[in-house]
């Protein structure tokens, strides 16, 4: 019986999801750990069940309309919760933040710096005292008016937007138009302008030139198009836009990233020449603190800030809030931060290093008899790193708070009070609790599949180091952090690269090394690869070894629940034409794309293939109800009509791979994707599954299967930045099957990665560091493992020597 000083919350009948009405008890007061494999259901008992019912109960007791201002989640499915206090959560979100948003805005600590500035900045004599928003480059009072706050400009010329000038306007000569009927629409605007399409662009006068690349002019003039055979096509009204005016506005608006890539090909970027980079006005940079402007400032590391904000003096005003940002900064460093700059754009961020900010600005709430739900905060971190971390969520737990953490690491489900385990297996085979208590009594739980990995210490099975095919060497690496490096990368084998956070691993390899191939791929062949400049480096060699790039990373496969696993890998595709070859399909004349919810024609139109409604309850938020005509299938009567084998498209679309690849066991199209699926670990996965239910690391995994699943060609190199992070430690076991049979098969695999057990298993490592910024950015050890491992710099080799089993 619960009392109302129940030292427990309790929950009784969840179902959320693929919990199997749960019943579990979860001491408050502590940190507890929930593990279990990649879709056991453990994220769905701590976020889907218990965050969800203690964000609802909030939302209960706020007035009704300022309810429906706030995003809220469905009721979850469980019976009943008890002993719930207030919650806070910190997921690793999945949606990209803005090119505005940055540490300093994450943290807050940009408004505390601002009003420093306000409030205790030396202005020139005369000058009028600014408000702190004049400081801020995203208010029109702050932001400088030739770049709008961005720091940089886009320019473009003659040279990038016409790249041959043999061709005329109408064989293509404005490479930056775009193509099907958009770039002939353009072309046949400037015909009935009166200019010469058919001319060599050379040819043309000069000033003709300059108008059509240049001009912000956008007539209207009557296009009379040639008439094709058969096809009759009427005048229309046709309006013209310059190259240089639809380059800049694709780059600027266009939601579509090839779209955006392909813009960007045609543009040079600099720093803004009237703030040189800085985003603010004038008036705001002749502001000083400490001898420094606030951009000056915003561009130091945190380390780096909190020492000048130390030794700064002032008076009064400036002396407590010189105090209050260095507390607020010392909880970021403490989680290993110290490297960022407050100017640092979020969405070069990892979702680690945001999660970490998040949890920073939670530590300095004070906030005490709450639930903490976060997930994954050891994502991005080196095992150095995580000691820090560890000792964060006990000053959260010491604070009278309850930490509640959805976990893979080992060394963080070690330091648990209490651990929730749950599984065995994922999807439909998982969703039990299997054991609830200290993490020592998880050693007599047999059907677990997290025990191995917490009690196990037998030494890691030794492998014979492959050798090298070849190398691929970057010379002068010079981004970010990363100054004048040589790095060197064997080929026909597998290479982990190390290294703390912030030490430049993810600008080495994510950005150099794949800006180098894809530059490659990317150009014609105009001379030898070496000769062309490389991003990132003075020089590269040995490119043309590999054929072919393929980076494989853990943004989401689609924005919109109308993405989803089928779609992403091509099988729903198949899928459609099996219907359509039916009998039943054939007789009604029903082609494949009757059965596409994301079309006309086979979906339900009440609520447009979606599955379900919104409803309006005026002063309560709006809701989402299952479609009250197909009740959540998404296809109308008819298109339902039409089996396969005894199941209609939405039925098939509800399988999960592993049932999937029985059901088309005899389809080789079919069979060949859910294969791959099955060997990346997925089969729990419905084959409708909505792209925003997936995690980072199901999405990655979706990338990796749809990649396996084609023929190869050539040699190709595999960049993964972190690929385990979201995964099981038996899930990282089948993942690492794949990608050393890529390896086995004659492919390069490189991985940024902090798992020892991964890097254990590697062929070559290459650790960077010592530390992270201005301390990191150097190549201390590059090696077999076992060498990397005794290299006394490294910070490193003390966790590869215990994963080797070496100490």
């Amino acid at each position: 019986m619960a009392t109302p000083h129940d030292p427990y919350v309790r929950v009784r009948g969840a179902r959320e999801h693929n919990l199997q009405d749960v019943r579990v008890d979860i001491p408050r007061d502590t940190l507890t750990v929930f593990t279990g494999v990649s879709g056991s259901g453990k994220s769905s008992l701590a976020f889907g069940t218990i965050y969800a019912e203690a964000q609802r109960r909030y939302f209960e007791s706020v007035a009704p309309y300022a309810r429906r201002l706030i995003h809220q989640v469905g009721a979850p499915k469980v019976g009943e919760i008890t002993g719930l206090p207030p919650a806070v959560s910190l997921e690793q979100r999945r949606s990209a933040p803005g090119a505005r948003s940055s540490v300093g805005t994450v943290t807050t600590l940009s408004n505390s710096l601002r009003m420093l500035f306000s409030r205790a900045g030396e202005y020139p004599e005369g000058a009028e005292r600014l408000d702190s928003d004049s400081f801020s480059p995203n208010t029109a009072a702050g932001a400088c008016p030739e770049c709008h706050g961005l720091g940089r400009i886009h320019r473009t010329s003659e040279d990038l937007l016409v790249p041959d000038p043999g061709l005329s306007i109408r064989a293509g000569a404005i490479a930056a138009w775009p193509g099907a009927w958009q770039g002939k629409n353009l072309r046949d605007v400037l015909d009935a302008l009166g200019y010469d399409i058919d001319r060599p662009w050379r040819e043309l006068d000069p000033a003709d030139r300059e108008w059509i690349l240049f001009t912000d002019e956008q007539p209207v003039v009557t296009v009379h198009p040639v008439r094709d055979a058969g096809r009759i096509q009427r005048p229309y009204q046709g309006t013209y836009m310059s190259a240089r005016r639809y380059v800049m506005h694709t780059f600027a608006d266009s939601r579509s990233r090839t779209l955006r890539a392909k813009a960007e090909r045609f543009l040079t970027s600099a720093p803004c020449p009237v703030c040189g980079g800085s985003r603010l006005r004038p008036e705001a940079l002749a502001v000083t603190f400490a001898g420094r402007t606030i951009a000056e400032l915003a561009g130091l590391p945190l380390t780096g800030l909190a020492e000048v904000l130390s030794a700064a003096g002032g008076g009064d005003t400036a002396r407590v809030l010189t105090e209050d940002l260095l507390a607020r900064i010392g909880t970021v460093t403490e989680l290993g931060l110290g490297y960022l700059s407050l100017d640092r754009t979020a969405p070069t961020l990892s979702s680690g290093e945001l999660q970490r900010l998040r949890l920073a600005t939670q530590l300095r709430s004070g906030l005490f008899g709450v639930v903490y739900v976060l997930d994954e905060p050891s994502a991005g971190l080196h095992p150095a790193d995580t000691e820090s971390l560890l000792a964060v969520l006990g000053r959260l737990k010491k604070a009278g708070n309850t930490v509640f953490v959805v976990e893979h690491q080992m060394d963080v489900v070690r330091q648990a009070d209490w651990l929730v385990d749950v599984g065995p297996l994922a999807g439909e085979h998982g969703g039990r609790v299997l054991h609830s208590g200290p993490p020592a009594g998880l050693a007599d739980v047999a059907e677990s599949a997290t025990r191995r990995f917490l009690f196990d210490d037998a030494p890691v099975p030794v492998r014979e180091v492959r050798t090298p095919s070849g190398w691929l060497r970057l010379h002068g690496v010079d981004r970010h952090n990363v100054r004048g490096v040589d790095a060197a990368f064997p080929l026909g084998v597998f290479t982990a690269v190390t290294g703390v956070s912030g030490s430049g691993k993810s600008t080495l390899v994510g950005q150099v090394l794949a800006g180098v191939l894809a530059d490659r791929q990317a150009a014609d062949d105009d001379g030898p690869t070496a000769e062309r400049p490389a991003p990132g480096c003075t020089s590269a060699e040995g490119l043309d070894a590999v054929d072919r790039l393929v980076q494989v990373d853990q943004r989401p496969i689609g924005r919109t629940p109308r993405s989803n696993l089928a779609t992403y890998t091509g099988l729903f595709d198949v899928v459609r034409k099996l219907f359509a070859a039916t009998d039943v399909a054939r007789e009604r004349g029903y082609r494949a794309g009757r059965f596409s919810f994301n079309v006309a024609g086979g979906r339900c139109e009440t609520c447009q293939g979606e599955g379900f409604v919104s409803v309006e309850l005026l002063f309560l938020p709006s809701t989402y109800a299952p479609c009250p005509d197909c009740h959540g299938a998404r296809y109308n009567p008819e298109t339902l009509d039409v089996t396969l084998r005894g199941l209609n498209i939405a039925q098939v679309l509800d399988l999960t791979v592993e049932s999937a690849a029985g059901f088309f066991a005899d389809t080789p199209a079919a069979g060949r994707s859910l294969r791959t699926l099955l060997d990346v670990g997925l089969g729990y996965l419905r084959l409708g599954q909505p792209a925003t239910e997936l995690s980072g690391g199901e999405a990655q995994r979706i990338k990796l299967a749809a990649e396996l699943q084609r023929a190869r060609r050539g040699h190709t190199l595999y960049l993964l930045d972190e690929p385990t992070t979201g995964l099981h430690p038996a899930d990282v076991e089948v993942l690492m099957r794949q990608l050393h049979g890529l390896v086995d098969a004659g492919s390069t695999v490189v991985v940024v990665e902090h798992d020892m057990a991964v890097v254990a298993g590697a062929d070559w490592v290459i650790d960077l560091g010592p530390g992270g910024g201005d301390r990191g950015g150097r190549i201390v050890a590059s090696g077999p493992p076992v060498d990397v491992a005794h290299t006394q710099e490294s910070r490193t080799a003390a966790y590869l020597r215990a994963a080797l089993h070496l100490e």
